[in-house]
């Protein structure tokens, strides 16, 4: 008999234990997702062009933009509440740009170049540490053209801090 309650006493034990931590994670959670965050994005655009020929450089911007000027929404009936702004009247002129080197130069892919550049995301990528962001993510792709040799990489650096 005081196996039995000693067991049933360790069993509840037990339960108690996994529902009190599973109430601390959930209160986690939940205060995570109430979190609200300012995003910025860093873009690194690397040329692929055999000869030097390519650009590379790396973006941010430096002004504030809202999407919804250029939005246009479309209803179930067809209908379309259209942005009335050109193409002309978003395009943004303020923006930081860092010049990168090319992947390639006539001889070949220059290794050191990369290390350079490599050099200097890392610089950038250290500032925005600094300065409170978070790297959130990163997307890469790249860019060719069919049957073409010459592409350009594309990397977005994607920060976030609470607001």
């Amino acid at each position: 008999m005081k196996n039995i309650k000693e067991t049933i006493i360790g069993v509840f034990a037990v339960i108690g234990f996994v529902v009190i931590a599973s109430g601390f994670s959930i209160n986690n959670t939940t205060q995570e997702q109430q979190t609200i965050f300012k995003f910025e994005t860093v873009t690194v655009i690397e040329s692929l062009i055999q000869g030097g020929l390519g650009r590379s450089r790396m973006i941010s911007g430096t002004v504030a933009i809202d999407y919804k000027e250029s939005t246009t929404i479309r209803l179930e009936d067809g209908k379309k509440i259209k942005s009335d702004k050109k193409r002309s009247e978003i395009r943004t002129k303020a923006f930081e740009e860092t010049k990168l080197l090319n992947f390639y130069n006539v001889a070949g892919i220059r290794f050191n170049n990369i290390a350079t550049n490599d050099a200097l995301v890392k610089s950038k990528l250290n500032e925005m540490s600094n300065q409170g962001w978070e790297l959130f993510t990163v997307v890469a792709g790249v860019e060719s053209a069919d049957k073409e040799r010459d592409a350009i990489f594309i990397t977005r650096y994607i920060f976030r801090r609470p607001v």
